[in-house]
């Protein structure tokens, strides 16, 4: 299977942990038949350098984005949109469309997350 952020290193392991959480995702962007859309979805997974969500769009690998993530709030403070610009590194089928992994080109995700798997 492909890496969703990049190569692995030398080690087989990731450059980054990704987390399994579910946030909002706003995904804008040109898709494969030249149109722009707007489409609200869901992550899957998130590191520092990326995340993986589903797109209903048919869009190809190498396409630029620009990801918007909501925060909620945490420690009574409240937080604004995460948003940077990411590459479309990774293409998979799902039942709900297309998987898509993305690396971050702009900005890098600075906020750590506890994943949903390890939660009781």
């Amino acid at each position: 299977m492909s890496e969703l952020f990049g190569e692995p290193v030398q080690d087989g392991r990731r450059r980054e942990r990704r987390v399994q959480v579910r946030l909002p995702v706003a995904v804008r962007g040109v898709d494969r038949s030249g149109v722009r859309f707007d489409e609200h979805t869901t992550s899957e997974n998130l590191c520092r350098g990326g995340l993986a969500f589903v797109l209903s769009r048919e869009i190809d690998v190498g396409v630029d984005l620009e990801i918007s993530i909501p925060l909620p709030r945490q420690g009574g403070e409240e937080e604004g949109n995460f948003a940077t610009q990411g590459r479309v590194r990774h293409i998979g089928t799902c039942a709900d469309g297309r998987m898509i992994g993305v690396e971050f080109t702009g900005p890098h995700f600075y906020r750590l997350f506890l994943s949903e798997s390890t939660q009781t």
